[in-house]
């Protein structure tokens, strides 16, 4: 029980980290001209990848872990929600990501803050993929 418990923190952590972003750093971000934006964007971006990107792949180990050690494939189901942020990233994001990380802050335009408007918004899914997995640890740890 305690990898479940393991899996329902970090996963928790995730969805809270994702859920700030969208909710105070990105309008936070998106009041700044557009240079600037650039330049707040970019170390943010990394930062927060390796931190998610570590709290979704040890989240989900975990809840693999405890649907082996119950017995019980809802937890494996719960770890494929955080594990899901992983090929959404990669696939539907990174093109984003890669075309904003590119671009020169002196360079900085409407274009580019359209970028940053669009990555928010494909972030929000990131953050629904975190509350879904929480949610069902919590409903899993709950019944244990």
């Amino acid at each position: 029980m305690v990898a479940g418990l393991v899996a329902l923190t970090l996963a928790a952590a995730f969805a809270g980290a994702a859920f700030y972003v969208g909710f105070a750093e990105q309008p936070a971000r998106l009041q700044l001209d557009d240079q600037s934006l650039l330049k707040q964007w970019k170390p943010s971006y990394a930062r927060g990848f390796a931190m998610q990107a570590s709290l979704a792949v040890i989240s989900a180990a975990c809840g693999f872990l405890a649907s082996w050690q119950l017995g019980d494939w809802r937890w494996a189901l719960a770890a494929a929600l955080i594990l899901a942020n992983w090929p959404y990233t990669l696939l539907v994001m990174l093109p984003t990501n890669k075309r904003i990380d590119g671009w020169a802050a002196e360079d900085a335009n409407a274009q580019s803050r359209a970028l940053v408007v669009q990555w928010g918004k494909l972030h929000a899914v990131r953050t629904a993929l975190g509350i879904a997995a929480t949610a069902g640890y919590l409903v899993l740890a709950s019944n244990v």
